[in-house]
């Protein structure tokens, strides 16, 4: 099984070439078949000049611009899953704030049969670093409201570092998401349709270098649009949607 490790980056050139190193350096590390897709949305700095540097370094490492679509993070990673070519896809972000050995957990995962696998900085065995406190509050009142609205047994939809099938990412079409709420769409798609998921605990750290592009004023009305189409999906489509042979759910 092919992983695709997809990294959309705007403006990342002080980050990308770290963050890079370090998924390949996992990844190789246990063996795990892997491409790494990162996908240039609209950089006006040197993010474009790094890439074409480290591509000549890393062979596993490919990328593409964001053409066609509008920029943003949404249409970044929907332009990735548009090009990947792996068996499965996981989103990791440019900044180096995922830990590269909990992708090759995810990759684990995988191979016991799940179809996605999800991540918790939330929970017991997680660590987290550095995560600003007014963005902690949000992001644990976001993720409760979407746990009690959905009856979910996790609470961190929000996180953009998750894994998935091709099989997946082929059912929960089409994606609506153009921004950061694309991170909630995916796993409440994945779920509400019958996807199979494992939950494990990851590591996470504040950025060291750039900026971050999360702009929790404009993002609100944007992740809650999304979070009751989802919902009403759940509650009105009867199943429309639902894969044909949706088991048990979760594992």
């Amino acid at each position: 099984m092919k992983l695709s490790v997809i990294i959309p980056a705007h403006n990342e050139a002080e980050s990308i070439g770290g963050t890079v190193a370090g998924v390949s350096g996992a990844l190789r590390a246990a063996n795990v078949p892997h491409e790494i897709l990162v996908v240039n949305d609209h950089s006006c700095d040197r993010t474009a000049e790094v890439l074409t540097t480290l591509a000549g370094t890393v062979p596993e490492l490919r990328w593409v611009e964001n053409r066609g679509l509008g920029r943003g993070f949404g249409h970044a990673v929907r332009r990735g899953l548009e090009s990947f070519a792996g068996d499965a896809a996981c989103i990791v972000m440019a900044d180096a704030s995922d830990d590269p050995a909990d992708i090759v957990q995810y990759y684990r995962k995988l191979q016991e049969g799940y179809e996605c696998v999800f991540g918790s900085r939330f929970v017991r065995g997680s660590v987290v670093c550095g995560y600003p406190p007014h963005k902690l509050v949000l992001n644990r009142l976001a993720n409760g409201f979407i746990k009690l609205l959905f009856g979910l047994p996790f609470s961190d939809v929000t996180n953009a570092f998750k894994c998935y099938r091709r099989n997946v990412i082929e059912g929960i079409q089409p994606l609506l998401a153009c921004h950061f709420n694309l991170t909630v769409e995916m796993p409440l798609k994945a779920i509400v349709r019958g996807y199979s998921y494992a939950v494990i605990p990851i590591n996470w750290r504040g950025r060291l270098r750039g900026v971050s592009k999360l702009r929790i004023q404009e993002m609100g009305s944007r992740y809650l649009f999304i979070v009751l189409y989802v919902w009403l999906e759940k509650l009105l489509a009867r199943g429309d949607y639902r894969r044909a042979d949706a088991a048990a759910g979760v594992r």
